[in-house]
């Protein structure tokens, strides 16, 4: 796949600021007030709607996760070009633009009329996942059409084989879910019913899709009349300007930004641990950047075959990581538009594991090749951008998908909630990494514990950081994040930890990896839901009576150990547990920025003090040497002068 976009009329060489007056109206049909005010105020309508939905939405993975986008496409006369767009999953960015494109001309624009609602789900089509439903409605102006209101949201079931759809070791198509090619949901404002009746025939918790397609049916058309209410204030000529405006502006801060870079080639990979047959093939992502001016190709030649289970992403999937990542690498301040892509060139053949074909290559869990994307961007990178490159993340999502059935009969699943979706950052020039949030591609929410344990049948009983987990370094990486979640009914599990066979969290700048993770279960065969005694100890040696799900692990004592021996996830695709068993996912930590030994004592002494570094830690890892009692008395800390520069001394010497 090689995807290009046309270069402005004002050309690569001029900059929109020293257009004059004349010219700028020539190329946007207004003059540079209007068409800021309206660039804001699209991106404010997109906002608007998506508000909306997050307020209304009955599905819990919509309300509670933020597992959704939207966006305003230009009309087909402008290649459907992305002008606008939310702050929602930043997945879905690259795959908006042209998912429409295909989406519109494969259905026919000239059959679309007001009042239309384009759906489809393809992943082939419209990259991401089958639950990713893409919702299209076309926006008219005198007879024509202006542009399209496009909102892409998580569904909470599609079909296939597993409820709600998480699963890394699904082998096909047909195991994936229900493939929705382009049609439509809505006509001229009135629902299809054999499209309804195909949906509603396949999936499971239909009594919660439906509710939410009338809310996004009624969201879609509050889009369509804040872009009408646009153009009949400021004229269709201006509106459209706008648009291109939007899109030439994004363009021009990505270019400058590549621009900045030296010519030259930069090489990076890395890779998932295994797919859901087996432990033994890992999969590699390479990328290769080739710089040119103010240009750069990506090329991701040498990348692993598809994988055998679901774990893959699509084309579209990949150019989305790159572009957002190359976006929040080089050019953070402006908008992401589809000109953000323009002076990127993409290299992908066909068949690997960025860009999966059917029926074999099945694509579920996309986001976590976009991660591995996302990290060897950082690997490759770090040489030119020195001091301001970023640490890694804490990689895989371990996302988690949980269903039974209730005492009265009521089937349940809890869908990338209640794993470990949430952990650190990476440290930067700027200081420490964060210690609880998405991983860097998602911009996802993290749904409140009471929410949780108000919808599904389970406790949030632990959810702390882990002291010694933060790769360290003059800046240090967030901590990595023990959750513990407890079922009190049966249930069944899939889980996906994919990156816990080397570290995620990479040190850069002369910074150190954060530590590794892993996975357990304890009292799979039922425990204790309420009394005393029911909260699962963090001590080390609580998990050699636990049964081992993923992490590269001392074989005996059962703890993360980067000699110890690969638990494979897959071991068991379909994990069952009584009432009472506990989850414990232990997230990677996030990768250190600089020098260790250059950390000011009294910020580790601060670490060490609120539980990020433990003493030990401090002395080993820094070089700090701190005396006191962090439980007992942790403002009574206090560094030892003289023993940290002997120490400091010691460990700068070579050998």
């Amino acid at each position: 796949m090689t995807t290009t976009i046309p270069a402005p009329v004002a050309g690569a060489d001029i900059l929109l600021r020293d257009l004059t007056d004349a010219q700028f109206r020539e190329l946007y049909d207004c003059d540079r007030f209007t068409a800021t005010v309206l660039s804001n105020r699209l991106s404010y309508s997109v906002q608007h709607v998506v508000t909306g939905l997050l307020h209304r939405a009955f599905s819990p993975i919509i309300a509670l996760s933020y597992d959704f986008a939207a966006c305003i496409c230009a009309p087909p006369e402008q290649d459907y070009t992305m002008s606008a767009v939310t702050s929602g999953l930043s997945v879905f960015l690259g795959t908006m633009s042209d998912g429409v494109r295909v989406a519109v001309e494969e259905y026919g624009p000239e059959r679309l009329v007001p009042g239309d609602l384009l759906i489809c789900n393809d992943v082939y089509r419209m990259g991401n996942h089958p639950n990713d439903v893409c919702f299209i409605r076309p926006v008219f102006h005198d007879e024509k059409i202006a542009g399209f209101m496009v909102l892409r949201a998580h569904q909470l079931d599609i079909g296939g084989d597993v409820p709600g759809g998480f699963s890394g070791t699904k082998r096909n198509v047909y195991e994936n879910g229900l493939v929705i090619s382009p049609r439509l949901l809505y006509h001229a404002g009135e629902p299809v019913r054999e499209t309804f009746s195909m949906i509603f025939d396949n999936v499971r918790m239909s009594e919660l899709l439906l509710p939410d397609f009338k809310t996004i049916q009624g969201c879609c058309t509050l889009g369509e009349q804040l872009i009408h209410e646009t153009i009949e204030r400021y004229g269709i000529e201006a509106y459209l300007g706008s648009l291109r405006y939007a899109c030439d502006a994004s363009a021009e801060s990505m270019r400058h930004a590549i621009a900045s870079i030296p010519d030259g080639d930069y090489e990076g990979a890395g890779s998932v641990d295994a797919d859901g047959v087996d432990a033994d093939e890992e999969y590699v992502v390479k990328v290769a950047l080739r710089k040119r001016g103010t240009k750069v190709e990506v090329d991701f030649s040498g990348s692993s075959r598809q994988a055998r289970t679901s774990i893959n992403a699509g084309a579209l999937d990949a150019k989305s990581a790159i572009g957002v990542g190359l976006k929040m690498l080089l050019a953070p301040g402006s908008d992401f538009t589809s000109g953000t892509f323009r002076d990127i060139d993409l290299v992908i053949p066909p068949g690997t594991i960025t860009s999966a074909l059917p029926p074999d290559g099945a694509i579920f869990c996309y986001w976590e090749i976009e991660a591995v994307i996302f990290t060897v961007l950082l690997r490759a990178l770090e040489p030119v951008l020195g001091a301001k490159a970023i640490g890694g993340d804490f990689g895989s999502t371990n996302v988690h998908n949980a269903n039974g059935v209730g005492p009265d009969g009521t089937p349940w699943f809890c869908s990338a909630m209640a794993g470990g979706e949430n952990g650190p950052w990476g440290a930067s020039q700027v200081g420490d990494g964060d210690s609880c949030s998405c991983n860097y591609l998602l911009n996802i929410m993290s749904p409140s514990t009471e929410s949780l344990e108000v919808d599904f049948p389970l406790r949030i009983m632990r959810r702390e950081y882990i002291p010694d987990t933060a790769g360290a370094g003059l800046n240090r990486g967030g901590a990595a994040i023990a959750r513990d979640i407890q079922y009190t009914q049966a249930a069944q599990h899939q889980t996906m930890p994919l990156r816990f066979r080397r570290p995620s969290g990479i040190g850069v700048h002369g910074g150190h990896d954060g530590a590794l993770g892993g996975v357990w279960i304890f009292g799979q065969d039922g425990a204790p839901t309420s009394g005393t005694g029911i909260l699962v100890d963090s001590d080390d040696s609580v998990y050699t009576d636990s049964v081992a799900v993923a992490g590269t692990l001392n074989p005996q004592t059962q703890v993360p150990d980067v000699d110890g021996s690969y638990f494979y996830f897959g071991q068991t695709p379909i994990w069952t547990t009584k009432p009472g068993a506990t989850w414990r996912y232990l997230t990677n930590g996030g990768g250190g920025w600089g020098d260790p030994l250059e950390r000011d004592p009294e910020r580790v002494k601060l670490d060490v003090r609120d539980g990020y570094v433990t003493i030990a830690g401090a002395e080993r890892g820094f070089g700090v040497v701190i005396t006191g009692d962090p439980h007992f008395d942790p403002e009574g800390l206090h560094v030892d002068v003289e023993a940290t520069r002997q120490r400091r001394t010691t460990a700068k010497k070579p050998g």
